[in-house]
């Protein structure tokens, strides 16, 4: 495990969280079903969202030495991945924040409001592309697979919509059928994820240089798979409780599921950092 690499495993981790949770909310937001009660109580809740980006940029800036040097990381935009990522990172943050806080202080007209929304969803994207295209490096076997962007989707998609959802569920959201939906959305998350890691597993033996093979490089991977793993399908689990028992979700069973994920994922990408090798000596 690379916990040394904490500010980027929680980075990557909440920011993917994040922008899954702000598309899915985006996405239920621009539906435009929602009475006004629930729709003050949802941006409402958003502030928690906004707190888990702003933890993961600050989280971020802790891997470079001195936040300061930040702003030296936006000297490439358009030409380096890792300058891309803090750029569409910056306006995903500016434009989704942006939007919530017209709408909490009753600003600007709907169109607008509407726009900033949309805008941030699509740059949301954007930010998620440039996030994996930076870890698709030739000199690093292990990660310039197909394997990291489907574990950063899968990121945002399970951990991002348990979180959505939490946020949903807090906001007494009255669509039943979201509520029955997305636990099985997560369940093909959550399938995809572990028919990826078996493959991936499979295929470190093929990678090696001539000091060490993908295989040694965490030697406890067994024991941190199995964790990860169940506590994945523990988070899977408690989300269905609601749909076993035919009833509506409640916050400490979402909270519980939210928490579990986030472990989990938190766990997985502590492996992947620790899976870091270059090619050659």
């Amino acid at each position: 495990m690379a916990w040394h690499e904490w500010p980027l495993i929680l980075f990557t981790v909440l920011a993917q969280t994040a922008v899954g949770a702000y598309l899915l909310l985006g996405g239920v937001i621009l539906k435009g079903k929602l009475c006004i009660g629930v729709n003050d109580r949802l941006h409402k809740a958003m502030f928690f969202l906004w707190v888990l980006m702003g933890l993961g940029f600050v989280a971020s800036t802790m891997h470079l030495g001195s936040p300061l040097r930040a702003f030296n990381a936006l000297n490439q935009v358009g030409s380096s991945w890792l300058s891309n990522e803090i750029f569409t990172g910056s306006v995903f943050f500016a434009l989704g924040s942006g939007y919530w806080l017209l709408e909490m202080l009753d600003k600007g007209n709907e169109s607008l409001r509407k726009l900033l929304l949309a805008a941030g969803m699509i740059v949301g994207i954007a930010f998620m592309y440039s996030m994996i295209r930076l870890y698709l490096l030739d000199t690093v076997p292990t990660w310039n697979t197909i394997y990291t962007p489907i574990a950063f989707v899968m990121t945002m998609l399970t951990s991002g919509l348990i979180f959505g959802h939490l946020l949903l569920t807090g906001a007494q959201h009255k669509m039943a059928t979201l509520d029955r939906a997305l636990p099985f959305v997560g369940s093909i998350a959550v399938a995809i994820s572990l028919t990826a890691l078996v493959s991936q597993l499979i295929g470190l033996a093929d990678i090696q240089t001539s000091v060490t093979t993908a295989t040694e490089l965490i030697p406890n991977m067994a024991q941190l798979q199995i964790i990860r793993v169940g506590l994945l399908l523990g988070a899977l689990a408690v989300w269905f409780i609601p749909n076993l028992m035919n009833s509506r979700p409640g916050v400490p069973v979402m909270v519980v599921s939210f928490g579990l994920v986030l472990l989990s994922e938190l766990v997985g990408r502590g492996i992947f950092y620790g899976l870091h090798m270059t090619v050659g000596i």
